[in-house]
């Protein structure tokens, strides 16, 4: 199970690099409103994967897996973990991706991932109030029932996702690439494999691994939520090692494996420091994963797969999201 669990993720790592999806300038590039080719890739997968993973589930080769909608939760981790995408430019799946091709910034992203779990493991008691109240794991099927009446709303809604997918502008596009449809379309089938319960029976994720693993190193294993995502944490982790090794061994083979710090995108509005991109990678790592855990997921586990259930948690929180990422990245960069 382990290495299919790594295959899985080297797939998914692969996926992501083939439309440059991992990078920070692509990333960083939809922070600024100039770059529309993540949520293009996002869009599509999910309203494909809904089709697909809804009749999957219909005919009992899958389970949903819906997160509960925590709305304080809900609502300020996705604002949160907005913020911390924008100023560190990857998303927690993506930091393991880039740092396999090199990039020092993303392995810096990661330490401040696992800080930032650290942390939220203990601030846990304290910032409890704020995540509730709890509605419930909602979702299409759930308020609809698994009629006709859920069929016809699920084609509606997954039309619409594909739909603007090709509606937003491809600002970066390079003539003739549509490698963000591949990308989409290769992202909608492999997310309802990995949820077949002949396979893995679980949904993709990836933020869940940073708590599980620092928890780990700091041997802070007795309390309830390291119990609570002990199970995923590992299932997560061997995931990103998967992921990792895609961005490692694709680059070293097309010879494009580079360390690098200071990215083209950063370079155009924050210089060559590189004290400076270090710093803010660290801190935009701790903002995403602590923004991740108050949500209960990230753009794997909530966005993409989330959103493929149809989750009325995973939509709200990806609207909040894209919106904090746009606004703060027209903060936070801003040409001297």
């Amino acid at each position: 199970m382990t290495l299919l669990i790594v295959f899985f993720g080297f797939l998914f790592g692969a996926i992501l690099r083939y439309a440059r999806l991992n990078r920070f300038d692509v990333i960083s590039g939809f922070a600024t409103g100039d770059d529309y080719t993540v949520p293009k890739a996002i869009l599509l997968a999910v309203g494909i994967g809904a089709i697909i993973l809804n009749v999957e589930i219909a005919l009992g080769l899958a389970s949903y897996h819906v997160k509960p909608f925590l709305l304080g939760g809900v609502i300020s981790g996705g604002i949160i973990f907005g913020t911390g995408m924008a100023i560190l430019g990857y998303c927690p799946g993506t930091l393991a991706i880039s740092a396999g091709e090199g990039s020092g910034d993303a392995f810096l992203g990661i330490l401040g991932g696992l800080f930032g779990g650290w942390v939220y493991t203990l601030a846990l008691p304290f910032v409890h109030g704020i995540l509730g109240p709890d509605l419930g794991k909602v979702s299409l099927n759930s308020l609809t029932g698994n009629g006709a009446l859920f069929f016809i709303l699920m084609t509606v809604f997954a039309l619409l996702f594909a739909g603007v997918a090709f509606w937003l502008p491809d600002k970066k596009r390079e003539s003739g690439n549509r490698k963000w449809i591949v990308s989409g379309i290769l992202l909608a089938v492999l997310n309802p494999v990995v949820f077949l319960n002949s396979l893995t029976g679980r949904p993709v994720g990836a933020s869940t691994s940073y708590p599980y693993v620092a928890n780990v190193i700091t041997n802070n294993t007795e309390n309830n939520y390291f119990e609570k995502i002990a199970i995923p944490g590992n299932w997560e982790l061997y995931f990103l090692a998967g992921a990792f090794l895609a961005g490692l061994i694709i680059s070293l083979i097309k010879k494009d494996f580079t360390l690098t710090m200071i990215h083209p995108n950063w370079e155009k509005y924050k210089g060559k420091n590189t004290a400076l991109r270090a710093i803010w990678a660290f801190a935009g790592g701790f903002i995403l994963i602590f923004g991740a855990r108050m949500a209960g997921g990230c753009t794997s586990g909530h966005i993409l797969s989330g959103g493929m259930q149809l989750a009325v948690s995973s939509i709200v929180f990806a609207l909040f999201v894209f919106v904090s990422v746009m606004i703060t990245g027209k903060m936070f960069y801003r040409k001297k």
